[in-house]
């Protein structure tokens, strides 16, 4: 995950605002001697007034934050009647500000649009009063009246389609906040808002976030969360939650997902680069309900074969020995000791020390002897090392796919030549197909395999039929446009490569099949795209595989929680001789959800009878 920043990067230019906005006339010396915090908001994204001085702006305070991006937020406590203007704002002072929550103050100073994590991003800007002069008129002031977000006063569609004229930025758009859930959060921007008793939909994380749903019924996972099951249904109602108490009177919440955030949590709303619009909690609720059970699934019975994926999030011999032990227990007890293994990043035996090393034999043994020693099998191992720097990942990491399968109950089919650059193939062999190489590398010279891990193709048998593995973990979504972005539908650049790499792959299952139609192809790992993606469809393509996880209700599919959406990350895909034979899907809920994590992805495990 990025670091949390606390630079500011300047987002818009003066110029470019008024090239794409009317400026606002002031008809009166009256209106021209007390501009207010909605004259300032606007009625739309941008504020008229950026770039501007504006003098003696009254309010009261709301909210002081004195770390990070330092500054306070004030509100108009004498409304105008227009819903779409904000009567909030906030001030960025640089230093810690010297306000009190309650202090009636009048800002001077120069109104800006700041974009968290640069114009680049695509997220939306954030209007301030920079380079301030505050005076205070008077403390202990009654704040202004919270507004209430929940399931009633947040719409259900999340955000208006963007202007064509613009390249799609909703920056220029009326806001309609009754109609869209951006439009409600952006026309609330800095005002004081309130929450009752929520679902926590995605665990609190180190940086002091969590994130709840004002909408309980909305998609509701089995478990608690909120299923992100399309591009078109996002999920309105979710909302990161923040704190402006200071740890030493109060340490932020440990919640899971499912839990409640229980009682009145309350604060100006913001705009953050990680998530978009985040409620900054004066007061914050308490929170209420069990954890959800780490979830374990079935052994497999004599005559099924089980293949699990499992990303461990950059494991390698510097981490401690109590990662490798929990994700021992994962496989063992969680996973029931699947009969094969798909593990996405493995490093290297030195980790992210970037010196030419890029052997794991050590970080593959540490995590077998851990599972020896939670009581599971001995399971041995085959993977190809890649050329230095090659596969993207932590930089030194040379993070890998790694096949691990319990010899007492399957063998590995081993045919030399596999190597990190020469790509492996399908040949026919005693009435069947077969692999060149095992294992072998699927056409790792292509450049959608650039700065990104190349699939690990290996053949093996159980009980005398063979089965073809492919370990794949296709290129991140890093660069993306998030969901909150002004660009809507938000740009999702990353996924030109993934679907590259899915056509090779798709490509590849078909040479296969080609030689033998009932060829049993498993294709598994850390696709890093959704089971509704193009990148799925794309290894669909033709019928040459399927995704099982769509053999789970709708309110179960999911393997990874971020941002308040439960998704899937990590899939499975069978060829037809699998799916047709008969199957059993379980994602394994026991990371996605929890505060406390072993890995950031839920394994997922497929049985079935070859």
């Amino acid at each position: 995950m990025p670091s949390k920043s606390s630079s500011r990067i300047a987002a818009l230019t003066v110029a470019a605002v008024c090239s794409t906005l009317t400026a606002v006339v002031l008809t009166s010396p009256a209106q021209a001697d007390e501009v207010r915090i909605h004259d300032i908001q606007g009625t739309t994204r941008i504020s008229p007034f950026a770039g501007q001085q504006v003098a003696d702006v009254p309010g009261i305070v709301t909210g002081v934050r004195t770390e990070g991006s330092k500054g306070f937020w004030f509100q108009d406590p004498r409304p105008d009647n227009d819903p779409a203007t904000s009567e909030g704002i906030f001030v960025f002072t640089n230093s810690a500000p010297t306000v009190a929550v309650g202090d009636a103050v009048r800002v001077s100073g120069t109104v800006s649009e700041y974009v968290p994590g640069g114009a680049s991003s695509g997220n939306q800007s954030l209007t301030e009063i920079t380079q301030p002069t505050v005076t205070v008129e008077s403390s202990g002031n009654r704040l202004p009246k919270a507004v209430v977000l929940d399931s009633r006063s947040v719409p259900e569609a999340y955000a208006p389609a963007g202007d064509p004229a613009a390249d799609g930025s909703v920056n220029a758009l009326e806001l309609r906040p009754s109609r869209y859930a951006l439009d409600l959060f952006e026309s609330l921007e800095g005002m004081n808002v309130r929450i009752g008793s929520s679902r926590v939909v995605t665990a609190s994380n180190p940086y002091g976030e969590l994130w709840v749903t004002v909408k309980p019924r909305q998609n509701a996972s089995a478990r608690g969360g909120a299923v992100y099951g399309s591009y078109s249904d996002q999920n309105s109602g979710r909302l990161q939650i923040q704190s402006l108490i200071p740890a030493e009177e109060q340490t932020f919440p440990v919640a899971d997902v499912g839990q409640r955030l229980r009682g009145t949590t309350e604060g100006p709303l913001d705009y953050t680069e990680y998530g978009g619009y985040t409620l900054n909690a004066r007061t914050i609720g308490t929170v209420d309900g069990r954890s959800p059970v780490r979830e374990t699934t079935r052994k497999q019975k004599n005559g099924e074969l089980a293949v699990a994926t499992y990303n461990v999030e950059n494991l390698d011999p510097t981490d401690p020995q109590e990662k490798f032990d929990r994700l021992a227990e994962g496989v063992v007890t969680h996973l029931a000791s699947p009969d094969i293994v798909a593990v996405e990043e493995i490093q290297d035996d030195n980790g992210p020390e970037d010196d030419g090393t890029v052997s794991a034999e050590r970080t593959v043994r540490q995590f077998t002897d851990a599972i020896v020693a939670a009581g599971g099998p001995r399971y041995d191992w085959r993977a190809i090392d890649p050329v230095d720097k090659a596969d993207g990942g932590e930089p030194g990491g040379n993070i890998r796919q790694v096949f691990l399968f319990n010899p007492e109950r399957v063998s590995f089919t081993d045919r030399p030549g596999g190597d990190a650059t020469t790509a492996v193939g399908v040949t026919r062999a005693r009435g069947g197909a077969a692999l060149t190489a095992s294992p072998g590398r699927v056409d790792p010279a292509d450049e959608a395999w650039s700065d990104s891990r190349k699939p690990l193709a290996g053949e093996f048998v159980f009980r005398g039929r063979t089965v073809f593995v492919i370990a794949n973990h296709f290129a991140s979504k890093g660069g993306d446009q998030a969901l909150h972005s002004q660009y809507q539908p938000p740009t999702r650049g990353s996924e030109g490569q993934r679907h590259r790499q899915a056509e090779i792959v798709n490509t590849f299952v078909k040479k296969i099949l080609k030689v033998d139609r009932k060829a049993r192809v498993v294709t598994l790992g850390d696709i890093n795209d959704f089971e509704f993606s193009g990148t799925t469809q794309r290894l669909e393509r033709g019928g040459a595989l399927w995704s099982a996880i769509k053999s789970l209700p709708r309110n179960e599919r999911y393997t990874y929680d971020y941002q308040g959406n439960s998704q899937v990350l990590d899939q499975i895909l069978v060829s037809p001789a699998v799916r047709l034979g008969g199957l059993s899907y379980d994602s394994v809920h026991i990371n996605a959800e929890f505060a406390e994590q072993n890995s950031d992805h839920d394994p997922q495990v497929l049985r079935f009878k070859p």
